[in-house]
């Protein structure tokens, strides 16, 4: 069974966390710019479903 060797100290600990929680809120803001452009018709270089009505088989 796997073992750590030494326990790591708190500062360690929570400077993980806290960057593990950063990454939440950069990941946060470039859904909702990602998002505004899409929606605003200014997204380039970002491709996305467009849904198409299939008119030609009624025909």
């Amino acid at each position: 069974m796997a073992v750590p060797k030494k326990k790591t100290s708190k500062g360690k600990r929570n400077q993980r966390h806290a960057h593990w929680k950063a990454k939440a809120g950069v990941a946060a803001q470039k859904a909702l710019s990602i998002g505004k452009a899409v929606l605003s018709g200014r997204a380039q270089g970002f491709i996305y479903p467009i849904a198409e009505v299939e008119e030609e088989s009624e025909s």
